[in-house]
């Protein structure tokens, strides 16, 4: 039996290793666009590679079915995930937060170990082989690349991922050939990304980064809150907690729903309560300019923004000042509103929403319920998941269910 896998990313790679254990009989042909395997797995984590995480649910993906999930979360859960780490020679870090690393703190160790399993069981692995086309022809599959190809594979896996960084050779040729053979597709969508606001004052808060509660409105009505890092940079925000909500807010942003988010500086403190601190503050030094004095609670950058947005001239002083603007200030420190209007793009993306609809996939064997022996798993699939290693374990699990199925 022959088996060609498009993608050498988590779910390809392991769908390889699982199906050649269990079958050592079958062909499998791996091919991918670039020079080496894993080229995301590299990437992820800042090099250091946050390869799954040890508390996963199906809570943790987005998608027209989250549910679709389950199964393979269930059969393939963290502990089966350890275990074949461990089978390749691979030991985990497993933090606090539930996050887990390679023990070596190094994405190259990841990708060197699965190689040479690869290379054990003997995959033939096709690097820098870009796949122009699918086609079946009397019940068996063709591989078409540039000028070669590959015929008679009685299975195919297409796991090449979807449009998230471009500049790791990422590409949305999955979508095409699902297109292809009568499957459809949810419109696709950069996650885990910077955010683009319409506010003017970008540029003038760039590089400011605090630790704030972030809350999403949808239509005016709050959707989600988030507590972690914002990074204020020159196109809107970033950071850990912008990621984070970013997920939900691009949702519905390609929906072309009003999608504003609010940021609070003080999360522990309630607007009254703030507004009474920055009075007693201004009442100490009465002869200093309020914009001095802010930048005792917030960034200098932040300082004169702040005032602009309460319409309070920058050379106020303290003495100045009176009640109904202290509470101005209080309210946009409490809840520091911007309308979303774009995201950062794919080519600064963690992962891409969107994809081939599950409603078409057996969610017990990846395999199409439209046309036989071809099989979807990882990021061309319409989920996606939580920053936090939830994304690269879909790709482990799913990739894992259809080697099974592949060695039949």
């Amino acid at each position: 039996m022959k088996i060609a896998i498009i993608g050498a990313g988590a779910a390809g790679i392991m769908a390889c290793i699982t199906a050649k254990r269990l079958n050592k009989n079958i062909q499998i042909d791996l091919f991918d666009a670039n020079k080496g395997i894993g080229k995301k797995i590299l990437a992820s984590g800042n090099g250091r590679c946050n390869i799954s995480n040890s508390s996963i649910t199906s809570k943790n993906y987005i998608g027209e079915n989250p549910d679709f999930v389950n199964f393979a979360l269930k059969e393939f859960d963290f502990k089966a995930f350890e275990k074949f780490c461990k089978s390749v020679g691979l030991l985990l870090d497993v933090k606090e937060s539930c996050k887990v690393y390679p023990l070596s703190n190094e994405a190259k160790s990841v990708t060197n170990l699965l190689e040479l399993a690869l290379n054990e069981l003997g995959v033939n692995i096709y690097l820098e082989s870009f796949v122009r086309d699918i086609e079946k022809v009397d019940e068996k599959f063709n591989i078409k690349l540039d000028e070669t190809e590959y015929k008679g594979y009685d299975k195919v896996l297409i796991s090449n991922g979807l449009g998230a960084a471009p500049q790791l050779n990422a590409n949305e040729s999955g979508l095409e050939f699902a297109s292809k053979f009568g499957h459809s597709y949810n419109p696709t969508y950069p996650s885990l990304v910077g955010l683009k606001t319409d506010n003017t004052y970008n540029g003038k808060l760039q590089g400011v980064k605090k630790e704030c509660n972030v809350s999403l409105f949808v239509n005016n009505n709050l959707e989600q809150e988030i507590f972690g890092d914002v990074l204020f940079t020159s196109y809107g925000v970033s950071g850990f907690a912008i990621l984070d909500i970013s997920q939900l807010a691009v949702l519905n942003l390609i929906s072309y729903q009003d999608v504003k988010i609010a940021i609070n500086f003080f999360p522990k403190l309630p607007k009254n309560d703030l507004a009474d601190q920055i009075q007693s503050l201004l009442k100490t030094v009465p002869n200093q300019r309020v914009v001095d004095i802010l930048t005792g609670m917030v960034s200098n950058k932040i300082a004169p923004v702040l005032l602009d947005i309460c319409k309070i001239n920058i050379d106020t002083k303290a003495n100045e000042i009176n009640a109904k603007q202290i509470k101005a200030i209080a309210y946009q420190l409490n809840s520091w509103k911007m309308k979303i209007v774009d995201t950062q793009g794919f080519g600064h993306a963690e992962a891409s929403g969107g994809g081939v609809r599950t409603i078409e996939v057996d969610n017990r064997t990846y395999e199409s319920k439209l046309v036989s022996g071809l099989y979807f798993a990882g990021e061309v699939l319409d989920i996606v998941g939580n920053r936090g290693g939830f994304n690269l374990h879909f790709a482990w699990a799913s990739g894992f269910i259809v080697g099974k199925s592949l060695a039949k």
